[in-house]
């Protein structure tokens, strides 16, 4: 009984390990950027110029998780900075922008950090900077106020792609507020490095941000 009893503890916490963090989170359409995105409200129009709000690592986080058959990984970049362009006071009016120093990556192992900074992963010395730009935030009216689709240029470790992904966006009197959490395939950047032979690293990397930017009136 007690051996039993052992196997099913053990089957139960080696099931638990391997759960994949990105599986519950929604997927990031991604396109060459040379492929216009289905939705086009304000994709073509020229950029206005409207408040201009900083987003930097003292208000806001940009963190992921990624994961291998035996486990996962929390992790997330230091430094960044951009701006929300606030235009009208609406979400699906403005744009955001954002820069990420890839050396400023961390995790919750330290040399698994040093690790993603080589050429098996980020290779931030040939590759420095991630950039994200926006061309289009439409309204998802099937999952009510303040939920968008987010388009934009994403550039990461050389390779650029356009990707769509689901946000939560709140404009206040004070500040302007985006939420979200979805995943990535990391191949679809070039990042191909397989891990070991009994502890494969999976595709799919779970994304969360969280970007506040104040309005100063």
């Amino acid at each position: 009984m007690n051996k039993l009893l052992i196997g099913i503890l053990s089957a139960t916490l080696f099931l638990a390990a391997c759960e994949d963090p990105a599986a519950n989170k929604p997927k990031a359409t991604t396109t060459n950027t040379n492929v216009m995105p289905a939705n086009t409200n304000n994709a073509n129009a020229a950029p206005k110029q409207g408040e201009l709000l900083a987003i930097n690592n003292e208000n806001s986080k940009v963190s992921f998780v990624g994961s291998k058959v035996t486990g996962k990984h929390d992790g997330g970049f230091n430094k960044f900075s951009g701006n929300i362009n606030l235009v009208n006071g609406k979400a699906e009016d403005s744009s955001v922008s954002v820069d990420i120093d890839i050396a400023s990556i961390y995790t919750n192992e330290a040399d698994l950090t040093k690790h993603l900074q080589t050429a098996d992963f980020f290779d931030a010395e040939k590759f420095p900077k991630a950039t994200f730009s926006s061309t289009t935030i439409v309204p998802d009216a099937d999952k009510g106020a303040g939920n968008y689709t987010v388009t934009g240029d994403f550039e990461l470790h050389g390779v650029k792609k356009s990707i769509s992904f689901p946000a939560t966006i709140t404009v206040t009197d004070s500040e302007v507020t985006v939420d979200s959490e979805f995943s990535i395939n990391r191949k679809d950047f070039g990042i191909l490095y397989a891990g070991k032979a009994d502890d494969l690293i999976r595709d799919l990397v779970a994304i969360k941000l969280d970007l506040k930017a104040s309005r100063k009136k």
